[in-house]
């Protein structure tokens, strides 16, 4: 099918501005955060795209293509309507401007939900006046009709879970990168064996990402976190879990896999070596080639950042393959340690990347955003433990995750074991949106409180694709 170029962002992005605004913030407030002062926040300039990659020239995939140049800023503006101006010679379009969007409490929840301060909502609204059209998130010209209301979800989410819900991902999008990613995966890469199709299709990859991104300004943006997303889950199958996975060995296949995506810097004598190795298994070609595309498009500190939060991901790998074989079973704070580094971090923090713009190094290093970064990452892992529980019960071996380790060292019963753990998420995820909440405030750079929306995107997409894929997951009979 024709590339659907871009797609909506979904009611002015529903799934980040709407709940950040109403859940996020309002409950931070609740708990006395308090509004900047009402200055104009400086607009700093913002790096370029285009990363100059190091290392071994390497064959590479087809380029991306290019196009406008991507739009940095914060949310839509409000009023009527706007002009989208897109390249020099397209005509400018008058694009609708939703107002308020309604976002259902979760379930069970009854607290009232306070309003933002005037200050803050500012923050999060964005600039406006002569000369801030470029400063608010890409739009495509035709907007897509809103989803029919009461559609339903297939799956049902974890009773008593902390989550928000999210908009059905524009059906196009999911089309589209769906193709693309299994054409990359079998014609590319050689991923899998024809054996293994059903369970690629399964994961349902194409949703996922568009529900995750939905400020991506074009599927070549969302095809960047599409193929590191299938890449990253090749290395834990093959190398860590049911496809051939061991935890014996595993740190050198590894170290070997992360050369691809850290390549490596040796003598003319062993360069090639080193780079006919990228192509000897599934996982190293697949990470090979993703992070080729991705540095089409990355800035060198967003390459850089993502390559540590690969090594951050690695190691968490390595801590519990040891656990594995002396057969250890963790203490709960030391599983949730592990779980900070085995975790999906990678994913969500290259948001600016798939959303065409970048948030400096200075400000992602920045205590307080990692602390966001983290406790982010940490509520969506334990959202994994939660809906996988009963699929690793049923694979072979032992499986840790919160709700075994919980039952395990406070000796209480299973289900004791994973409502506590549902309370542990929800702890995470209160704290997570205080955090957040709080850092848009006392740092409203522009950059920041888009990046905050887009993590808080991620997060929410991530629950909808494990409530909705009942391919993979099933809940235990606990209610």
């Amino acid at each position: 099918m024709p590339d659907p170029g871009l797609s909506p962002l979904q009611s002015s992005l529903p799934a980040a501005g709407a709940h950040f605004g109403a859940h996020v913030l309002a409950e931070a407030l609740a708990a006395g955060v308090e509004g900047a002062p009402d200055v104009a926040p400086v607009l700093p300039s913002l790096p370029s795209a285009p990363a100059l990659p190091t290392g071994p020239s390497l064959p590479t995939g087809p380029s991306l293509p290019t196009g406008p140049s991507l739009p940095t800023g914060l949310s839509l503006p409000t009023g009527p309507s706007v002009v989208v101006r897109a390249a020099p010679g397209d005509v400018p379009v008058d694009v609708p401007v939703h107002g308020s969007v309604d976002v259902p409490a979760p379930d069970g929840a009854a607290a009232a939900v306070r309003r933002p301060s005037p200050a803050l909502e500012r923050i999060l609204r964005g600039p406006s006046g002569l000369g801030t059209a470029g400063l608010h998130l890409a739009r495509r010209e035709e907007p897509a009709p809103p989803a029919a209301p009461g559609a339903p979800v297939v799956g049902h989410p974890i009773p008593g879970l902390y989550h928000h819900p999210v908009p059905e991902p524009d059906a196009a999008r999911v089309e589209e990168v769906s193709r693309r990613i299994k054409a990359w995966a079998q014609d590319e890469v050689a991923l899998y064996p024809d054996d293994w199709e059903d369970q690629f299709d399964g994961f349902f990859v194409g949703r996922y990402m568009v529900a995750c991104h939905p400020d991506a300004p074009t599927v070549d943006h969302l095809m960047l976190a599409t193929r590191l997303m299938v890449a990253e889950n090749a290395v834990d199958d093959c190398y860590c879990e049911d496809h051939g996975g061991s935890p014996i060995g595993l740190g050198g296949r590894l170290l070997m896999a992360h050369t691809a995506l850290d390549p490596l810097h040796t003598t003319k004598e062993y360069q090639p070596d080193w780079a006919q190795s990228l192509h000897s298994d599934a996982p190293r070609r697949a990470y090979r080639s993703a992070m080729e595309y991705f540095l089409q498009v990355a800035g060198p500190s967003q390459a850089d950042r993502f390559r540590h939060d690969m090594a951050r991901l690695h190691m968490g790998y390595l801590a519990e393959a040891a656990w594995a074989q002396t057969e250890y079973v963790p203490e709960v704070w030391e599983y949730l340690a592990m779980r900070q580094f085995n975790n999906f971090r990678p994913c969500p923090t290259i948001t600016d990347t798939v959303g065409g713009y970048e948030l400096p190094a200075d400000l992602h290093a920045q205590p307080a955003m990692q602390r966001v970064i983290a406790l982010a990452s940490n509520a969506t892992t334990i959202v994994n433990d939660l809906y996988s529980y009963t699929k690793e019960l049923a694979s072979p071996g032992r499986h840790l995750n919160l709700p075994v380790v919980i039952a395990e060292r406070e000796g209480c019963s299973v289900q004791e074991a994973y409502l506590k753990a549902v309370d542990v998420h929800n702890d995470l995820m209160h704290d997570f949106e205080a955090a957040a909440a709080e850092l848009a405030v006392t740092c409203p750079v522009p950059s920041v409180p888009r990046f905050l929306r887009g993590v808080a995107a991620w997060v929410d997409g991530n629950h909808y694709w494990h409530q909705t894929n009942t391919y993979r997951y099933s809940l235990p009979d606990f209610w």
